[in-house]
């Protein structure tokens, strides 16, 4: 079982690196005004909010069907699938696969930004 987890987080984590590999990646608007430091505007801020919000409802929908899909051939059509949903939610918030792994990094490694991002990301979860 322990492994099959593993196997998943894998997998799951191998949806936005196979989205950025195929190319799927769009140019982004010039961002609008910085709203602190980080150099990413509130526009981004909600953006990726938005989308991190989106990509765990997608995460959690489709680790279980991954999960107990046995044939490879499935389980590849159930990664598309999944793959498919998360590039239009970044295609809908304005956000490349690239401008999103670089927001998330920046986020990740600024504690302030962070807080500030995840009451965001709460408010999200609370409006869908």
């Amino acid at each position: 079982m322990r492994f099959d987890r593993v196997a998943l987080h894998l997998a799951l984590g191998l949806l936005i690196a196979l989205l950025y590999g195929a190319g799927v990646a769009k140019a982004v608007e010039a961002p609008a005004k910085p709203s602190d430091a980080s150099g990413l505007s509130d526009k981004e801020l909600k953006a990726f909010a938005k989308a991190y919000v989106d990509y765990q409802k997608i995460r959690q929908t489709y680790a279980p069907a991954l999960e107990q899909a046995k044939d490879p051939a499935r389980k590849k059509q159930i990664e598309q699938e999944a793959n498919a949903k998360i590039k239009r939610s970044l295609d809908a918030q304005g956000l490349s696969v690239t401008r999103y792994n670089q927001i998330f990094a920046q986020v990740n490694s600024n504690p302030p930004l962070r807080k500030r991002v995840l009451q965001q990301v709460e408010e999200e979860r609370r409006r869908s």
